[in-house]
């Protein structure tokens, strides 16, 4: 296939492109690049020790763990659902599928904290579970199953967003030629589908897990705020930076975009694995 860049008629002035090229890379460097050097070296300006410090106390420890698990646990329950979801979705008629397509999205278009005063109201001390839960003694507001609960909500849709239009694109022959040759239903999943969407589902499930993380309004809402319980990183870095300890709320930051940058190394690597696989498929067509 010719390199369209090379086309006479699609070719751009030489000065548009640097433009862009130069507004593009400018945008990034004043918002993503300048924000994370200062976080970094705000965080290291008192030096080593300061930083190990503030990342070694209890508070911060209980709250990197506290992150960890939230997203441990939501990762594999949103992988499971998001598969089910776009298999689905796309495999299937029935009627209120495009409803069901549209309240995947409704994380995307509802904000965090509207999220978190949904859990209140059904799960607080008013709320319309609130008698189910005093009479069997179960805590989910302020507490680890409302974070869990609100990270679930907020992320739920980004493997289902990421598998939809992959399975779309790939279409069923190779499930109907499986199923033709006597495969069963778990083996032609195992077998044919799950192959085929691995990349897709691997992606999601990183953007699940970097959200998972980073997540702040949803679970400001229902954490209760307690040091040394119920505060996440991003919680944690609030509470330190509101009482004016910026050195230990930029350290534990630096930890948060530490998370984020492996989060996009695993991204590039994936994107690479996935480009390398599509090359190696059609040379063997």
């Amino acid at each position: 296939m010719a390199d369209p860049s090379h086309d006479p008629g699609l070719q751009t002035p030489a000065w548009l492109r640097r433009t862009l090229v130069g507004g593009a890379v400018l945008v990034m460097l004043l918002l993503v690049v300048l924000p994370l050097l200062m976080v970094l070296v705000s965080a290291f300006g008192e030096g080593f020790a300061t930083w190990w410090a503030a990342l070694t106390t209890p508070d911060a420890v209980s709250a990197l763990h506290l992150t960890l698990i939230t997203a441990a646990i939501v990762i594999p329950v949103n992988a499971v659902f998001g598969v089910s979801a776009a298999w689905a979705l796309v495999r299937f008629e029935f009627p209120g599928k495009r409803a069901l397509l549209a309240l995947v999205d409704l994380p995307f278009a509802v904000s965090p904290v509207v999220a978190g005063l949904c859990l209140v109201l059904l799960f607080g001390s008013q709320g319309w579970f609130a008698g189910l839960l005093r009479e069997h003694d179960i805590r989910i507001l302020f507490a680890r199953p409302g974070i869990v609960l609100a990270t679930l909500f907020i992320t739920f849709p980004f493997v289902v967003r990421e598998l939809v239009p992959l399975m779309q694109q790939q279409g069923s022959e190779e499930e109907v030629v499986a199923r033709s040759l006597g495969a069963n239903a778990w083996t032609m999943f195992f077998r044919v589908t799950l192959p085929n969407i691995r990349w897709g589902l691997l992606y999601g499930v990183l953007l699940c897990g970097a959200r998972a993380m980073g997540e702040f309004g949803a679970v400001s809402v229902v954490s209760g705020h307690i040091r040394g319980l119920t505060n996440t990183l991003p919680l944690h870095i609030e509470i330190l930076y509101n009482e004016f300890d910026s050195t230990a709320a930029f350290a534990v930051s630096s930890l948060l975009a530490g998370l984020a940058l492996v989060t996009l190394v695993l991204k590039f690597w994936l994107e690479a694995a996935h480009a390398d696989g599509l090359a190696k498929s059609h040379r063997r067509h």
